[in-house]
């Protein structure tokens, strides 16, 4: 049944009929329930096409992701996307994912943005004077932050606390009688990279402990890389006793490597951000430091992205959520570490 047919049936205006499946508050309440009842009696589906045109809305939000090689490995990406998508869906606003490089000046979305073919975007892997967002900010365009960045004005945002997730990592390893701790962290200038080598660089600094240069990385995040830094600090005299990595796969590279030398988790106290990809052939026990899943996020970052369309002011959208250290399944003792360290096997 067309619109015309509709407004026939229940001796309407074609223009009423439209206002009201529109959701127009200048229809009454009892028109506009009769018009939804008949509408969904016959099946009627508007045309897109002409509602978005009419409206001067695409209803599409774009989510600019940078792209990495696992990236689609990446199953917390996956969960994040899908839970974001199905919370749009409901209001009938779909996604468009927009690969973008690191530190690329072009800004791929402008395109989007000119031909108005995305109402908003949601800016994932934000760096910490990020050329992306500033540019969205002087054009007045909406836009949804995964992680904070320095702006001159206010933005929306969602973030976890991540100087907060490394520095409990350390205080536990502080606390079980560690003190030769190195920390493998990410080469790239990524702000939740740069918050989560604070987070450890505070630890030790409230604990008056010095960080011993040669057990600080910054390198891809791979397994690779952790591996290879792992067998290069363990090929020394003396090697750490905990070791804290802010990336999975870096953990995972760590674990593969430590297991392979021998070492049992009551030997080293591995702390890893995310704990281990789920599909790790490693048996190495790691410490999670542990973020809420990506389904909860999505949903999460749904909802804010709905309020900002909405109109919502962007300071009223703005959370952090805190992360949590996990524990081994099964309880070790701390290592009877000495003053000298771990000598290496």
């Amino acid at each position: 049944m067309s619109l015309k047919s509709i407004a026939q049936h229940l001796g309407l205006s074609t223009s009423t009929v439209s206002r009201a499946l529109n959701g127009d508050p200048d229809v009454s309440s009892d028109t506009r329930q009769r018009v939804l009842s008949a509408a969904k009696a016959s099946g009627y589906t508007p045309n897109q096409n002409a509602r978005r045109l009419k409206r001067g809305k695409s209803d599409i939000v774009g989510l600019v992701y940078p792209f990495q090689h696992n990236l689609i490995e990446n199953v917390g990406f996956i969960q994040n996307t899908a839970s974001i998508s199905a919370v749009l869906a409901q209001e009938n606003i779909d996604v468009f994912l927009i690969s973008d490089a690191f530190f690329d000046q072009r800004l791929s979305f402008v395109r989007l943005i000119e031909s108005r073919s995305v109402d908003a975007l949601i800016v994932a892997h934000t760096q910490t004077y990020d050329p992306r967002l500033i540019y969205l900010q002087e054009i007045g365009f909406p836009f949804l932050a995964l992680g904070r960045s320095q702006l001159p004005g206010r933005y929306a945002w969602f973030d976890f606390d991540n100087e907060a997730g490394t520095m409990i990592a350390t205080q536990a390893a502080l606390a079980a009688g560690h003190r030769r701790i190195a920390y493998l962290g990410g080469a790239c200038q990524l702000n939740f990279i740069r918050q989560r080598l604070h987070g450890f660089q505070r630890a030790m600094r409230q604990a008056g402990q010095t960080i011993n240069p040669d057990w600080l990385f910054d390198i891809p995040l791979t397994s690779y890389a952790g591996y290879q830094a792992t067998r290069a600090m363990f090929s020394a005299d003396v090697a750490p006793t905990a070791i804290v990595t802010d990336d999975r796969f870096t953990g995972e590279g760590v674990a593969i490597a430590l297991q392979e030398l021998g070492y049992r988790p009551q030997d080293i106290a591995l702390y890893v951000y995310d704990g281990l990809p789920e599909d790790t052939t490693t048996t190495f026990e790691v410490i999670p430091i542990e973020q809420s899943t990506g389904d909860k996020v999505g949903e999460q970052i749904g909802r804010m992205t709905l309020s900002l369309l909405a109109g919502t002011p962007p300071e009223q959208l703005q959370v952090l959520w805190q992360p949590a250290l996990g524990r081994l399944s099964t309880p070790f003792p701390p290592a009877d570490i000495g003053d000298g360290g771990l000598t290496c096997r």
